[in-house]
């Protein structure tokens, strides 16, 4: 069973009671980002967890507010449809502060959609606290768990109840927890990318539904969300990450930290495309941004979206300034899109599976020698300092994703920026690694001593020597 195949428990409650806690405490480490304040959550954000013989899913969920309008009210669409995929659900309360007129209305919703309920009363971190917890049997359901996500007081109680009540099929899962294979596995897009350029909108249709929040206020996007999707016979995670600005404009510790949740990500990215509002260009926060995918080593595409909103005498002119000022980024395919009429789309995940092969390409050490040899003839290293003559030796391919490549040389120091350019321009233009970056090392090449041949050599010498002395017979 795979894991989208695998049962769903939805964590659903009204704002700020603790629902990114128990996620983080069910899924592991800290994937979903955690503050002393509603509506920190936005998004329907997906992990997985093993409770003894059992695996199943886990949907972490904004804060279910009936009454809430704009953005807390596009966040209640996006928990009832969390609600409407969930085979259970955990309704998470705020034990401390006691069942409010709001949990009494996501009650009632919870009661309508006829899904099974269990209660998870938080924030329970004493005697005291757990006395109190008996208070949420007023909102009608049998069973009731106090628990404290923070230190893990009650979990696994809960655990052994939320289990009991999953389908047979959860507790015949298949070997988990093997790594793969190098190249195996779906390839992870992120989408990268300043605040309000497009990112959840170009998400939302690849998947062809409203899976992650958009809103037109910036910064919507707070946890890094993680989606799987099937195209043209290979599997993506498309990763919807929070819109990054310059850490002098960023003001509040949420921001902070979902900027810093979306750098990581593109540790974890075998893609990164850098998406740019077609309005304006890039720009240099865009350029910044575009140097850290750079450093990063990951596969790179640069996506110009909302291009239905640009006139088409000024697309070209976009496309221009975007890669004067991304220059350093040129072998990175630049696409123009449109969210809104899906013009462009679904070449954004051709082109991401196409750089990924490019950047997983393997010369053989003959193949590298060969072209090294018709580069030295054409065009030998520039002489060092002092006139000295600087000799490449050979070259062999170190590693892939990105491509890195050793040559041997005499004096690595005298081989200037100039000439190692020039060097990897002559990979790609033989090999293409279009989309990738090139990683190119020069070391010291290590010479024999030849001042003192080896005592059997000298020896063999003096033999030859003396044959050639004696008279033929």
């Amino acid at each position: 069973m795979s894991d989208a195949e695998l049962p769903l428990v939805a964590l659903v409650g009204r704002p700020n009671v603790g629902k990114s806690s128990l996620y983080n405490r069910l899924v592991g480490g800290r994937p979903a980002l955690v503050e002393d304040g509603p509506g920190v959550t936005r998004d329907r954000r997906y992990g997985v967890t093993d409770w003894g013989p059992t695996r199943f899913r886990v949907v972490d969920t904004g804060g279910l507010d009936p009454s809430a309008a704009g953005i807390l009210g596009a966040m209640r669409q996006q928990t009832l449809r969390a609600l409407d995929e969930a085979d259970l659900v955990l309704f998470v309360i705020d034990a401390r502060e006691g069942i409010t007129a709001v949990d009494e209305d996501v009650a009632k919703r919870l009661r309508e959609s006829g899904r099974p309920v269990l209660v998870a009363a938080n924030k329970v971190d004493s005697d005291k606290a757990e006395a109190a917890a008996t208070e949420a049997f007023q909102l009608g359901f049998p069973e009731v768990f106090p628990i404290s996500a923070s230190h893990g007081r009650g979990v696994g109680e809960m655990l052994d109840a939320v289990v009991a009540r999953l389908p047979e099929a959860a507790r015949r899962p298949g070997p988990a927890g093997a790594p793969a294979a190098e190249g195996e596995g779906p390839l992870r897009l992120a989408f990268i990318g300043k605040p309000n350029v497009g990112k959840s909108s170009l998400v939302n249709a690849l998947l062809g539904e409203e899976r992650v929040l958009v809103h037109d206020q910036p910064g919507t996007t707070r946890n890094p969300i993680d989606t799987p999707l099937a195209f043209a016979g290979r599997e993506y995670v498309l990763v919807d990450t929070a819109g990054m600005r310059r850490r002098r404009a960023i003001d509040t510790l949420t921001e902070h930290v979902a900027a810093k949740m979306a750098r990581d990500q593109l540790e974890r990215a075998d893609v990164a495309a850098l998406v740019i509002d077609a309005r304006l260009g890039a720009t240099a926060e865009d350029a910044r941004l575009a140097s850290l995918i750079e450093e990063s080593g990951r596969c790179a595409l640069v996506i110009l979206n909302k291009k239905d909103l640009v006139g088409r005498a000024d697309v070209d002119a976009k496309l221009e300034s975007t890669r004067e000022a991304l220059n350093f980024l040129r072998y990175a395919p630049v696409l123009l899109t449109s969210a809104v009429t899906r013009a462009g789309v679904t070449g954004i995940l051709s082109e991401a599976a196409r750089v990924l092969d490019q950047a997983s390409r393997r010369i053989s050490t003959g193949e590298l020698n060969q072209l090294l040899e018709d580069i030295v003839e054409h065009k030998p290293p520039p002489a060092g300092r002092g006139g000295r003559h600087v000799r490449l030796y050979y070259a062999t391919q170190a590693s892939v994703r990105p491509p890195t490549f050793y040559i041997s040389t005499n004096h690595p120091a005298e081989v200037g920026y100039p000439y190692r350019r020039f060097l990897v321009n002559r990979l790609r233009e033989a090999y293409g690694f279009e989309g990738t970056p090139v990683r190119l090392a020069l070391r010291a090449h290590r010479q024999k001593n030849r001042s003192a041949p080896p005592p059997m050599a000298e020896e063999r010498s003096r033999s030859r020597k003396r044959a050639a002395r004696s008279p033929k017979r």
